[in-house]
C-alpha cells in the first residue's frame, strides 16, 4: 500500500532527488520515467535526464541539472536498500497514477468520436506500466520442474488429426497462432470448422467467429460433420440429425458460433469472449476466427489496401489476444493469385506477403486439385512451424464431401500424391488419340509437363 497520498512539488521534487542521486537507480527506473508526470516547474529537469542518459548512457552531472532546469537541487546522500525500496514502490505507484490520469483525459476526445477501441488501449497501457520485476528463467535451474510445467501448463493439445499432431510434436500450443492459408474455395472454411468439431468433442469449449457465412450456414455444416448425414440430407431427416447432435453435445465442450461483421478488431472480439464468458460462465479454450484477412487493427488507421501493415497489425494484436487468455487461436488467410498454378507453397504466395507470417506461429498451406477433390482428398503443406521442425513437411488428409469431415487417412489409402499423379495420368490416356497437330495436342504436352515437375518435386 502506497504511504504517499499526495504527490505536492515536494514529493515530486525528492522523486528527482532519488534519480539524480545514483545512476543504477535511475537506470532500474528509465523505463517509466516521463516529464509529462511531473509539475510544469520539473520537466525540463526530467526531459534531461531522459534525453541525456538516452544520447550519452549516464546521467547528467548535478551542476548540468541545474543549469538546465533552473532549479537547485542536492543529491541524497547515503541511499540505503530500504530507501531504494521504498523509492521504487512509490515512484512506480506514482507513475502509473499519472499515466491513467493522462489516458483517462486523452481519452475525451475519441469518447465523442466513438474511438472506444482506442480508449481501451490507453487505459490498458496505463494500468501496465510498471518497473521490470520478472527476471526470467534460470535455464540450469531446476530442469525437471521447468518441463514438467510445459507439459502441465503449456503442453500440445491435439488438432485431431494424428498426422498434423505428429507434425507438430504433439499438436497446437496456447497462446499461439496458427495460421491455414488456401486459395478461395480451397476449404479455410472447413478446415476451421472441422477444427471446432474435433475441439469441441475433445471437450474444449470453442468460439467460432465468422466474418463472412452466416451462423445458420456453419451451423448446418456442422450438422454433418456431427450426424454424419449429408448436407442435402439434412432437412429430410431433422428428427434423427436433432438427436445425434444432442447425443454427442452430451460430452462434449461448449461450442458457440458468432456471426460478427467485416472490419472488426481484437478488441470486438475480445469484448465478445468477455461478455460470453460472463453471461454463460464458460471459459473459452479456442478460438476461431474466419478470417484474419477481413479484420482492421484496432487503432492504426491503416488504409484496407495495404495489405502488408495492416495484416501485421491484425496478426499481432490476435496473437496478443491468444497470449493474453492463454487459449488455442487457429484463423485462416489468402494465397495469391500466384499460388495459383503452384502445386508447393512457400512464404511468397500469401496475400499481404510476409508480415502475418513473421508473427504467426504455425502456417499451413491448403493444397488440393480436381483430381483430388474427385476422390476425397486434402494435403496441407507446413510452410512455417516455430515449435517444431515440421517446415516443408507435407500432411494428406482424408474428405469426405457428403458430410463436410476432414480425417486422417486410414491404412491402405491413397495419398495426395498418387491420387493426383492418377488423375493426371488418365486425362494423358482420355487425350492420347489425339493427332499432334490438334490443338488439344498442346493441352496433353503440357499435362505431361506438370505431371514430370510434380513427380519430379516430390522425390
Amino acid at each position: 500500500m502506497s504511504d504517499v497520498k499526495d504527490y505536492t512539488e515536494e514529493v515530486q521534487e525528492l522523486f528527482i532527488r532519488f534519480l539524480i542521486s545514483d545512476a543504477d537507480l535511475f537506470a532500474r527506473c528509465q523505463n517509466i520515467v516521463h516529464s509529462e508526470f511531473f509539475n510544469r516547474k520539473f520537466k525540463p529537469t526530467v526531459d534531461l535526464l531522459v534525453s541525456h542518459s538516452t544520447n550519452y548512457t549516464s546521467i547528467p552531472t548535478i551542476e548540468q541539472i541545474n543549469a538546465v532546469g533552473g532549479l537547485k537541487l542536492e543529491k541524497i546522500e547515503n541511499v540505503t536498500p530500504d530507501h531504494q525500496n521504498w523509492f521504487m514502490d512509490e515512484f512506480e505507484t506514482f507513475c502509473r497514477h499519472k499515466a491513467l490520469e493522462k489516458a483517462i483525459i486523452d481519452s475525451t476526445d475519441l469518447l465523442e468520436k466513438q474511438r472506444y477501441g482506442e480508449v481501451e488501449t490507453k487505459i490498458k497501457a496505463a494500468t501496465q506500466l510498471g518497473l521490470v520485476k520478472d527476471l526470467g528463467l534460470d535455464y540450469f535451474d531446476n530442469p525437471k520442474e521447468r518441463l514438467e510445467w510445459i507439459k502441465q501448463q503449456a503442453g500440445a493439445i491435439s488438432s485431431g488429426w494424428k498426422g498434423i499432431d505428429q507434425k507438430l510434436y504433439g499438436g497446437l500450443n496456447r497462446g499461439e497462432i496458427t495460421i491455414f492459408a488456401g486459395g478461395s474455395g480451397a476449404g479455410k472454411s472447413l478446415f476451421l470448422q472441422n477444427f471446432g468439431v474435433n475441439w469441441s468433442l475433445a471437450g474444449l469449449n470453442v468460439v467460432y467467429i465468422s466474418l463472412e457465412l452466416s451462423e445458420q450456414l456453419i451451423s448446418m455444416r456442422l450438422d454433418s460433420m456431427v450426424s454424419g448425414y449429408a448436407a442435402k440430407e439434412i432437412m429430410r431427416n431433422v428428427d434423427d440429425v436433432d438427436l445425434k447432435v444432442r447425443m454427442k453435445g452430451k460430452g462434449a465442450g461448449k461450442f458457440r458460433v458468432k456471426q460478427m461483421p467485416s472490419g472488426i478488431n481484437a478488441n470486438d472480439i475480445r469484448a465478445f469472449l468477455r461478455e460470453y464468458e460472463i453471461q454463460s460462465g464458460v471459459k473459452v479454450d479456442a478460438l476461431l476466427v474466419d478470417y484474419l484477412d477481413l479484420m482492421m487493427p484496432i487503432a492504426a488507421k491503416i488504409s484496407a489496401e495495404n495489405l502488408f501493415v495492416k495484416d501485421k497489425y491484425v496478426s499481432e494484436e490476435l496473437r496478443n489476444l491468444a497470449m493474453e487468455r492463454n487459449m488455442l487461436l487457429v484463423t485462416a488467410s489468402q494465397l495469391n493469385r500466384a499460388a495459383v498454378e503452384e502445386i508447393e507453397f512457400d512464404h511468397s504466395h500469401i496475400a499481404g506477403g510476409i508480415s502475418k507470417i513473421n508473427t504467426a506461429d504455425n502456417v499451413v498451406g491448403i493444397f488440393t486439385s480436381n483430381a483430388m477433390r474427385e476422390r476425397g482428398r486434402y494435403q496441407i503443406q507446413f510452410m512455417k512451424t516455430r515449435s517444431s521442425s515440421g517446415v516443408g513437411s507435407k500432411v494428406d488428409l482424408k474428405f469426405n464431401p457428403d458430410t463436410l469431415r476432414i480425417e486422417d487417412l486410414e491404412e491402405g489409402d491413397e495419398d495426395a500424391q498418387t491420387v493426383t499423379s492418377t488423375g493426371l495420368i488418365d486425362q494423358l490416356k482420355r487425350s492420347g488419340s489425339i493427332k499432334a497437330d490438334e490443338p488439344a495436342a498442346a493441352d496433353t504436352v503440357s499435362q505431361s509437363l506438370q505431371l514430370r515437375d510434380f513427380l519430379k518435386a516430390k522425390k
